[in-house]
């Protein structure tokens, strides 16, 4: 798992969405678009591939 001391708050002002992007995010109700998934994965440090893992429904 991939962590940083931040809140949801924080990654969110980070990226440019709302808060509760960010916890539908972590829930599963939400795909990110490539341009968010990349901007998270810059915050943490690490590739997409390693946040996210799609699936198909």
């Amino acid at each position: 798992m991939i962590s940083l001391d931040i809140s949801q708050e924080e990654l969110a002002e980070r990226v440019g969405v709302r808060r509760e992007t960010i916890v539908h995010l972590e829930n599963g109700r939400y795909n990110p678009s490539l341009r968010l998934a990349m901007d998270i994965a810059e915050v943490f440090g690490v590739t997409v591939e390693e946040i996210f893992r799609f699936r198909k429904e």
